[in-house]
């Protein structure tokens, strides 16, 4: 027992001679800088790694459920409106609404579908996913009726109309806008998150380069040598790979930044297109119900207050032609609806439907046609712009991460060269 403590006390006096001799203390500081450089050179890749992953899952998960929770938004709001207004066609309805009506429904079930193939990622859309999925049809099967009853020339078809629109209001469409809202708030979360300074990755790479200029003075004073070749190029190299991060970062910034005022522009586009649709479907029911849409009118008007709003905030964020041009068909649209309206309250109501459905090239439906379309192609303008914005983004991140490994290690290599040119003078 006395003899092996004597080993261990003689094992550690060698050691902490060692540690205080000047060959020890170069060989602990290549130690020291060999582990900072590739530790931070392994966190900084991780942090950069997944900013870029954020950027990727944003790219191909996030904006396009996004859209496909728009688009049940949208098709299922577009769908209530042509119904309206395919019903005021009386007999056998037009084929060009009865095609629109039905390209909505697919459209909103194929959206859906999209939308739905992702609840586990947003468990808290289970039950408006569940409401859509189970009131569609119910939706559909209500305006069959109301048609059939049409063709046959029956007044009760008018109230299934408004049952079905009914259902439509108060559980389709509301439900629509929670799936919309959580995945477009998903969106913007997910930007914030890209967007924000690389403050850990500039932190780290500060760092280093303070122990590299440390380890520098130090060796300054021990050996009377300005620079120390070796170190010198370590430190060269990690203020390379601290400004390549650096240099990305601030370009992902910048683009999230761009990508986040677009996906605001997507969101102001898409509502006004939601609300333009809502005062069409308001517009039609108010005829359909002959006399007693009062209430028909009264949301009519809601739904083109908030879409003037929206109008006019997008106007000011963007002043492309599409969005000029959706301004103006919205002030044409009020003055048919205006006329519409002073038909149907003279009580001439065919007057009031041929305006309504702008036979003729003109009319309330002839100005919410191009209303619609100037909207669609802003829309798809904007969100052009988004996913581009996205994909810069992501560009510039491009070849970071093997960059940062590649000059980390190198780095050491280069701080264990200088110091080992140290070392060989004490031998």
């Amino acid at each position: 027992m006395l003899v092996e403590a004597q080993r261990n006390r003689g094992a550690l006096r060698r050691v902490t001679g060692l540690a205080r001799s000047t060959p020890g203390r170069l060989s602990m500081l290549a130690l020291l800088l060999v582990v900072v450089s590739l530790l931070v050179g392994a966190l900084t890749a991780t942090s950069v790694q997944r900013r870029s992953d954020a950027l990727e899952a944003l790219a191909d998960r996030s904006e396009p459920l996004a859209f496909a929770a728009q688009e049940v938004y949208r098709a299922m709001a577009d769908a209530d409106a042509t119904a309206s207004s395919a019903f005021l066609s009386g007999g056998v309805e037009s084929t060009t609404l009865r095609g629109r009506y039905e390209a909505d429904v697919a459209k909103a079930a194929a959206a859906l579908s999209a939308a739905t193939s992702e609840i586990t990622r947003s468990p808290e859309l289970t039950e408006a996913l569940s409401t859509l999925s189970g009131q569609l049809p119910v939706y559909t099967g209500l305006v069959e009726t109301a048609r059939a009853h049409n063709r046959q020339g029956n007044p009760v078809g008018a109230a299934y109309l408004r049952e079905a629109s009914a259902l439509m209001q108060t559980r389709l469409l509301p439900a629509a806008r929670e799936l919309y809202g959580v995945e477009t708030g998903k969106v913007v979360r997910d930007l914030e998150d890209a967007g924000s300074l690389p403050w850990p990755e500039l932190l780290l790479g500060a760092l280093v380069l303070v122990v590299l200029v440390l380890v520098q003075r130090y060796l300054t004073r021990r050996t009377n040598r300005v620079l120390n070749p070796g170190l010198v190029v370590a430190t060269v190299l990690t203020a390379v790979s601290l400004l390549w991060v650096l240099a990305a970062s601030l370009l992902v910034v910048y683009n999230a930044s761009a990508s986040k005022n677009e996906a605001t522009l997507v969101d102001l586009l898409a509502r006004a297109r939601i609300a333009t649709l809502t005062a069409r479907g308001d517009e039609t029911l108010t005829l359909v119900a002959r006399g007693s849409g009062t209430t028909y009118e009264a949301e009519y008007v809601e739904a083109d207050k908030v879409l003037d709003d929206l109008l006019g905030r997008v106007r000011v964020m963007n002043g492309t032609p599409p969005v000029v041009e959706a301004v103006e068909h919205h002030a044409r649209w009020r003055e048919a609806h205006h006329e519409v309206r002073r038909a149907d309250d003279d009580g001439d109501y065919t007057a009031a439907v041929a305006l309504a459905l702008g036979r003729d090239g003109q009319g309330a439906a002839t100005a919410f046609d191009a209303l619609d379309s100037d909207l669609v192609e802003a829309i798809g303008a904007a969100r052009a712009e988004l996913t581009d914005a996205i994909g810069r983004a992501r560009a510039a991140l491009g070849g970071v991460v093997p960059a940062v490994v590649v000059l980390a290690l190198l780095a050491a290599a280069a701080s264990v060269s200088g110091l080992w040119q140290r070392l060989k003078e004490y031998r």
